[in-house]
């Protein structure tokens, strides 16, 4: 089966690295112009002249990032399956429709204000309390379309800052930790579930994904597991999907947002599942048994961001595995990740410290679970 992507980076560049050993082939249609992927058949389309190219060549249809046209999704559902749906991504591309989604279901989200001018934010910010983060409504991922107000007053600076013409307020949650539950859907509905991961962040950007977790009560697995259930089927989803949610010190998980997509925090699966996220997301969409997502070990992914460490020291590491891009290196900018896997947590966070001192700028990793 040729299968077609939206997008041509990493995470569609590790859709095909799993796809090959599934006797799949791989067309790339890129809207940006700029891509990075270095595989498979990839037509760059900036000018959006060459679909009908694009859909010649492919049975069906997935996507690596949801900042696409939905309208071009639609036409493309018009000629070849697409998965996950239009109606999927529409609602993941506006925080409004995604909110008003999780209410629905009763999926707990933090206490939230939709508001559009800066005396709104203020207002907002007053009844939520502060500090309150308010997010545009559109566009806005890895910490971009994003601020923090420290009192009501920075209200006016906030709203120049995002710049956008709404804007979704939150309240400060007191979580424990960040966490995220990625789950996959097969055509006929069956359903299998990662382990939940320990995310944590700088700057907006993930840094490390760890799972399985060595204290995560049962029930709290099980909850989220209901959660994106719920989401899974109302939205008739086929592939993977990612919902990020806060641990609260009373044990409550809320619900952040949701990705229509791999994601970031499933590539511990990698080495450390028994299938991976990617193959796994290509099994749905194609219409195959899905594979078994338990832990084979414990694993920690290390994003690399902004500059490239010496692959031969990181390398040198025991039970350690190098993921790179192929991107040019740039601030801010993912340009690999690395897996380590131990045979317990104990080992791991030890190691981890080594490993985080090669890659260059890495915060110093700490997780709930490490005292």
């Amino acid at each position: 089966m040729n299968i077609g992507i939206l997008g041509a980076g990493q995470l569609g560049q590790m859709l095909a690295l799993a796809g090959y050993p599934l006797g799949n082939r791989f067309t790339f249609l890129d809207t940006t112009g700029g891509h990075s992927a270095a595989i498979g058949e990839i037509i760059s389309d900036p000018q959006n002249r060459r679909l009908g190219d694009f859909l010649e060549r492919v049975d069906v249809v997935t996507y690596e990032f949801e900042h696409l046209p939905v309208a071009l999704i639609r036409e493309i559902e018009a000629h070849r399956p697409v998965y996950p749906s239009s109606r999927a991504i529409a609602v993941c591309q506006n925080r409004v429709e995604e909110k008003a989604l999780f209410d629905r279901l009763s999926i707990p989200t933090p206490e939230y204000r939709v508001v559009e001018s800066a005396a709104a934010l203020e207002e907002a910010a007053r009844a939520l309390g502060c500090p309150a983060v308010a997010k545009s409504t559109t566009e806005g991922y890895d910490g971009k379309g994003q601020a923090v107000l420290k009192t009501p007053d920075d209200a006016p600076r906030a709203w120049d800052e995002i710049g956008h013409s709404q804007l979704i307020v939150e309240a400060f949650v007191d979580f424990v930790r960040e966490v995220s539950i990625i789950a996959v859907r097969g055509r006929d509905g069956e359903v299998r579930f990662y382990p939940m991961a320990e995310n944590r962040h700088a700057d907006g950007i993930l840094r490390y994904s760890v799972a399985p977790l060595p204290d995560l009560d049962d029930s709290v697995q099980t909850t989220a597991d209901g959660y994106i259930r719920a989401l899974l089927d109302e939205l008739d989803y086929v592939g993977v999907l990612a919902l990020e949610l806060f641990q609260t010190r009373d044990g409550r998980l809320l619900a952040n947002e949701m990705a229509p997509r791999v994601h970031n925090s499933g590539h511990w699966t990698m080495d450390g599942a028994v299938t991976s996220q990617f193959e796994n997301h290509l099994r749905a969409v194609q219409g195959l048994p899905l594979g078994d997502t338990r832990a084979r070990f414990p694993t920690c992914m290390a994003n690399v961001i902004g500059r490239e460490p010496d692959s031969g020291e990181v390398l040198r590491q025991a039970d350690v595995h190098l993921h790179r891009y192929g991107k040019a290196e740039r601030p801010g900018r993912k340009l690999g990740h690395v897996n380590l896997v131990a045979q317990d947590h104990a080992e791991l966070a030890r190691r981890l410290d080594a490993l985080a001192s090669l890659l260059p700028d890495a915060p110093a990793p700490r997780f709930s679970f490490v005292t």
